[in-house]
């Protein structure tokens, strides 16, 4: 039968024809090259399900002429699936790829992975498609209609019989039809717009979180524009949008969005209703800040994400002195338009007022390089606190900043835990001496307390009291769900993650978190689906990579866990990585070598991941000599080490129940 013939039937009554030829794929794959590893995870999705693709350059026979296996791919296929992006818009071969599909009459099911905007060429190809659009429902949504759309050849027979479809977004023209998958409903930690080019579920990942409606009392505040002449001003509009956001936490009964999900949408406000879905947010805030001189001009409104009405905006004219009190102002506007009883009206009067423009100007800058999250950034925000405190001592959010500032530093090894954690111990302490309520120092004296006395005792009694003052702050939040993991209650520390995950949905730190819970409970599939979300989040991420090998090693798929550890940012944990993956693949010269270079560059960083090398690779003696290593060495990964699955070769030992002990952990 020739392709012609063969690309008109229906995918729905062609199973014999599948069976007869099972070479013939239900779908080509049309991507951009910088859309390679979403192509991958769509393809991996589809196979798992029965379905073959086509995906180059995999499918290209040795020795083929490139373009003609392209040609005769599309001629055989029974649809074409194309990913549609900014790259696949400017991609010259796409554009090709899609004529041809359209000259053999071969359905184009066009899946959209973010916010890009058709030439005249495509729109003319593409008017006749059917539309699955993934910044509206999220990867996971998108990936089972998609599924079901290639088997049975249309994108309408994925449609649920009660999902309303939305209107487009960014879309001119046309008769396309648009699949949302409903719009108003979220699965809980779905990545973002942001995200989703990097986010690929495996062929064993676990079905998507259940879905939550989205509660009329739940905000997020959006980073707001720096509109200055400059553009030198990102710190200053950033503060601001922060400071809204922190008195609007302080609101008993609204739910407002963490800092880290909703500043990963810093520009990207042409589609809020997507944000919305995203964030689990019923409203955003968003605004601008244009300062000249002496003089500052701020604009704020909140939208209905559900509808993208305006429900309330103002401006405000000020001179930079009285402009401290400007986001008090703006959480009162708010306040009002959301209509929220407020009995203590202290609560709306933000941090910044009672300080003088210096020192405000100073803090902002310190939380701007503190959100690079790299060791440059913590470095450099610790010299900005530092300052705003030798002005003004009482100023706790600096000093908040200051102590989780160092404890990251230690935490990530890039300073020793004795000179990171002690650190972050006595500017814990300053904060709580003057202000006993603060729930960010008393979350990082349980992280102190747990990572590097091994105290675990009190590492639970301040992750209680942070808890009590902050019941939904997603940094508290975390805490706890790690001094879970370390002591073995591992499904409570699930629940603690999701609702951190809640709370600030697109935090990658999160994900990590639930990732080592799901590990530990034998929950590989969903380990890795977590990593995986991780790094969609925060793609430079360290140890996202390392993690994510690991869940696939587990998983048995070795030469994917190699691919990953290849890619880890931090070399201790690349190394340690490489350890464990080649010695899986009986490449023992190589992991050898690894190790050796491991214990010479990191021994004084990472002891701990020296010692579950040894552990995996089965050197009982050499892993217990690390192990002690490690302890001596306050090695904040060694709070972890309940459980964890590189290590279970010691469990049987009397050694590994004695050190527990040592480590103040239940056998």
């Amino acid at each position: 039968m020739a392709g012609e013939q063969r690309g008109n039937l229906k995918m729905a009554e062609g199973d014999d024809e599948q069976k007869a030829n099972g070479n013939m794929p239900r779908a080509f794959i049309s991507y951009a090259s910088q859309d390679a590893a979403v192509a991958n995870s769509v393809v991996e999705n589809l196979e798992q399900h029965g379905l073959k693709c086509w995906l180059a350059p995999r499918d290209v026979r040795p020795g083929a002429q490139y373009a003609d296996a392209i040609i005769e791919a599309i001629n055989e296929a029974g649809s074409v699936v194309l990913l549609l992006s900014q790259s696949a818009v400017s991609s010259p071969h796409v554009g090709r790829e899609v004529e041809r599909a359209t000259s053999k009459h071969k359905p184009i099911i066009a899946l959209r992975i973010d916010a890009a905007a058709l030439n005249r060429a495509l729109e003319y190809f593409l008017s006749g498609s059917q539309w699955i659009d993934v910044p509206a429902i999220g990867m996971p949504v998108a990936l089972a209609q998609l599924t079901e759309a290639v088997g049975r050849g249309s994108v309408q027979a994925a449609t649920a019989d009660h999902v309303e479809p939305a209107r487009p977004h960014a879309r001119t023209g046309g008769s396309a039809k648009l699949i949302t998958g409903g719009v108003l409903v979220i699965a809980v930690g779905l990545a973002a717009v942001l995200g989703l080019r990097f986010w690929s579920p495996s062929r064993n990942a676990a079905p998507p979180a259940a879905a939550v409606a989205i509660t009329d009392k739940s905000i997020a505040v959006l980073p707001f524009l720096d509109l200055s002449e400059k553009h030198d001003q990102e710190y200053f509009s950033d503060g601001m949008a922060e400071e809204i956001l922190d008195l609007l936490a302080r609101l008993p009964g609204l739910k407002v969005i963490g800092r880290t999900s909703s500043f990963q949408f810093r520009g990207k406000t042409d589609d809020l209703r997507a944000i919305g879905s995203a964030l689990g947010a019923a409203y955003v805030v968003e605004g601008s800040v244009r300062r000249s001189g002496e003089h500052v001009r701020v604009t704020a409104q909140l939208i209905d994400t559900r509808d993208g009405s305006r429900r309330w905006t103002e401006t405000y004219d000020r001179e930079v002195g009285d402009v401290l009190k400007v986001q008090d102002e703006i959480a009162s506007g708010l306040v009002r338009a959301l209509q929220l009883e407020i009995t203590d009206p202290v609560r709306l009067r933000g941090n910044a007022s009672a300080h003088t423009v210096e020192v405000y100007d100073l803090y902002l800058r310190g939380l701007h390089v503190m959100d690079q999250r790299n060791q440059a950034g913590w470095e450099a925000a610790i010299v900005d606190f530092r300052r705003v405190l030798e002005l003004d001592p009482n100023f706790t959010p600096a000093g908040e900043r200051l102590a989780d500032s160092f404890a990251k530093l230690a935490d990530y090894n890039f300073v020793t835990p004795q000179v990171g954690f002690e650190q972050a111990r006595i500017a814990a302490n300053a904060v709580l001496k003057k202000d006993p309520n603060s729930a960010r120092a008393h979350a990082v004296l349980a992280n102190v307390y747990g990572s590097y006395d091994f105290n675990w005792d009190g590492a639970a009694r301040e992750f209680e009291a942070a808890r009590n003052l902050a019941p939904a702050d997603p940094v508290v939040l975390r805490a706890g769900a790690t001094e879970s993991i370390a002591v073995g209650r591992w499904d409570e520390a699930l629940a603690l993650a999701d609702a951190a995950t809640s709370a600030d949905p697109l935090a990658a730190a999160v994900f990590h978190t639930r990732g080592h819970a799901y590990l530990r409970l034998g929950r590989v599939r969903e380990a890795e689906v977590s990593y995986r979300r991780a790094l969609s989040i925060a793609p430079q991420g360290a140890w996202t990579h390392y993690f994510l090998g690991v869940a696939l090693l587990l998983e048995g798929r070795a030469g994917e866990a190699l691919t990953e550890m290849q890619q880890e940012s931090y070399g201790g944990a690349k190394l340690a990585g490489l350890v464990v993956v080649y010695h899986a693949l009986h490449r023992t010269p190589e992991a050898e070598a690894a190790l050796a270079r491991l214990e010479s560059q990191y021994a004084n960083d990472t002891a701990m991941s020296v010692a579950k090398s040894y552990a995996y690779i089965g050197q009982m003696d050499k892993a217990f000599q690390w192990l002690n290593r490690a302890y001596l060495q306050k090695d904040p990964d060694l709070s972890l080490m309940k459980g964890d699955p590189l290590l279970v070769s010691l469990v049987g030992d009397p050694r590994f129940k004695a050190f527990l002990r040592k480590m103040n952990l239940p056998e």
